[in-house]
C-alpha cells in the first residue's frame, strides 16, 4: 500500500529516534529547574552543559559561544535587535533573500533611526558583488547574510563576504538554520574570516521544535530581548527548556556524524528529481548556483503553485509552495522577486526539500504524480478556454 511521502524537510524534520529517547527522561522523572541548587537542578544544569558542548562541537565553536534560545526567529531577532540596541544608529544591510525574521526586525529598526539597505542578488540568488562592495563603502554597522536560503537552497560565500567586510568594523551575522546537517558549518573558520554570529535551529536537523542557538563571538555586546533572571550569559532570560535543549544537543551531534553520507545521497536524489521535472517542462530556480543538496525549487509557467501543492497533497506528497512561515501570504516569493523572476512564474513556485528518510522510490513516485497532475491541470485549462 502507498505510504504518504514527506518532502518538506526545510520546513521541519521528523524527530530522530535517538533524540526522542534522550529527551524522554527530561519530560518525565528528570523535571528539575536548571537554576535550582538541589540535585534535581544540578542534573538539569549538567544536561544543558552537555548539550551546549555537543552543539558547539557540531559547528567547531567553543561551548561558551553558544546561547540557547527558543527558535530561529527569536535568535535572528536577538542578534539584529540586540546588536542595534548596543550601537549608535547607522547602516544595517541585510540580503534581499533573507528570512522574514531578519527582514522584519530590520524594517522595525528603520523606524528607529537606522538606515536599512537590502543587498541585491543576481538571477541565481547569489549576493551581487558590486552592490555588496557599494554597501561596504558606506561603512555599515551591522550585516546579515544567510548561509543557505530556505526556499531556493542557494548557498552564499559567507566567509568571503565576511572577509571583505572586516575593514568596515561591522558586526556580521549569518542565518545558518538550513545548513546544519546538510553541509559542514565551521564557526571557527567563519569567525576568523570576520563573521561574528551564527543562527542554528534544532528542528531543521532532526531535533525538537523549541530549541535553537546563537553562536556568538564573545567580543560582541548584545542587549537581551528578554530581561529576567540572567540566564544564558544574561542574553536570554527564562527557565530553560531542558528536554528540548538535550534533544538539540543529540540532533546536532548526529547531524555532524552523518555529514559524510547523507548529503551525498540527497544530492543524487535531487539530481534525479530535477532531471525528471525538467523533462516535464518545469523551470528549476537557481540551477546555476551552488545549493543545498536536498532542495529543489521549481515552477510550471501556467500552473499556480498553491494549486499544484494542494493536488499533490491529496495524492500523498507533502511539498511546499515556499517558506512554511509565509504560506498564508498570497504574494509571490520575495526571494524569487529579488532574483528577477517574473510574478506570473513566481506564483507557480513549488519547493521539494528532501530528508534522510527519502528514497529513490519516493522520487520516482513524485515525478509520476507531478506528470499526472500537471497533465490534468493542463486539460482542465484547455477545456475552460
Amino acid at each position: 500500500m502507498f505510504q504518504p511521502v514527506y518532502l518538506d524537510h526545510n520546513a521541519t524534520t521528523p524527530l530522530a529516534p535517538a533524540v526522542l529517547a534522550a529527551m524522554l527522561p527530561w519530560l518525565e522523572s528528570r523535571f528539575g529547574n536548571a537554576s535550582s541548587r538541589h540535585e534535581y537542578g544540578r542534573q538539569a544544569r549538567q544536561a544543558i552543559d552537555d548539550a551546549r558542548q555537543r552543539v558547539a562541537a557540531a559547528v567547531n565553536a567553543h561551548p561558551t559561544e553558544v546561547v540557547f534560545t527558543s527558535g530561529g526567529s527569536e535568535t535572528n531577532n536577538l542578534f539584529v535587535k540586540g546588536a542595534a540596541a548596543s550601537l549608535k544608529p547607522g547602516l544595517l544591510a541585510v540580503s534581499a533573500v533573507e528570512h522574514p525574521c531578519v527582514l522584519k526586525p530590520a524594517a522595525q529598526l528603520a523606524k528607529q533611526g537606522w538606515q536599512v539597505r537590502q543587498i541585491a542578488v543576481d538571477a541565481a540568488g547569489r549576493i551581487d558583488s558590486a552592490d555588496f562592495a557599494d554597501i561596504l563603502a558606506s561603512k555599515p554597522r551591522l550585516l546579515s547574510v544567510m548561509l543557505a536560503n530556505n526556499e531556493t537552497g542557494v548557498l552564499q560565500d559567507v566567509a568571503g563576504l565576511a572577509a571583505q567586510a572586516r575593514g568596515t568594523g561591522a558586526w556580521f551575522h549569518s542565518d545558518a538554520v538550513q545548513a546544519l546537517g546538510k553541509l559542514p558549518v565551521d564557526f571557527r573558520v567563519l569567525n576568523a574570516a570576520g563573521l561574528h554570529a551564527l543562527t542554528l535551529s534544532a528542528h531543521k536537523a532532526g531535533g525538537p521544535k523549541g530549541a535553537a542557538a546563537l553562536v556568538l563571538d564573545k567580543r560582541v555586546e548584545l542587549q537581551p530581548l528578554i530581561a529576567g533572571g540572567g540566564h544564558e550569559r544574561g542574553l536570554r532570560s527564562g527557565t530553560e527548556n531542558v528536554a528540548a535543549i538535550v534533544g538539540f544537543g543529540i540532533a546536532a551531534e548526529l547531524a555532524a556524524q552523518n555529514l559524510a553520507e547523507v548529503p551525498v545521497r540527497l544530492r543524487t536524489l535531487r539530481e534525479r528529481l530535477e532531471s525528471g521535472l525538467a523533462a516535464l517542462g518545469a523551470r528549476i530556480f537557481a540551477v546555476d548556483a551552488e545549493r543545498l543538496p536536498n532542495t529543489t525549487y521549481f515552477a510550471f509557467a501556467d500552473i499556480d503553485g498553491e494549486t499544484l501543492v494542494g493536488k499533490l497533497d491529496r495524492e500523498g506528497f507533502a511539498v511546499a509552495s515556499g517558506a512554511a512561515c509565509s504560506s498564508a501570504n498570497p504574494e509571490p516569493s520575495h526571494v524569487l522577486r529579488a532574483m528577477g523572476v517574473a510574478p506570473e512564474i513566481a506564483r507557480g513556485a513549488v519547493r521539494v526539500s528532501l530528508g534522510a528518510g527519502n528514497t529513490a522510490q519516493d522520487i520516482e513516485q513524485l515525478i509520476s504524480a507531478v506528470q499526472a497532475t500537471v497533465g490534468r491541470l493542463h486539460r482542465m485549462t484547455a477545456l475552460a478556454v
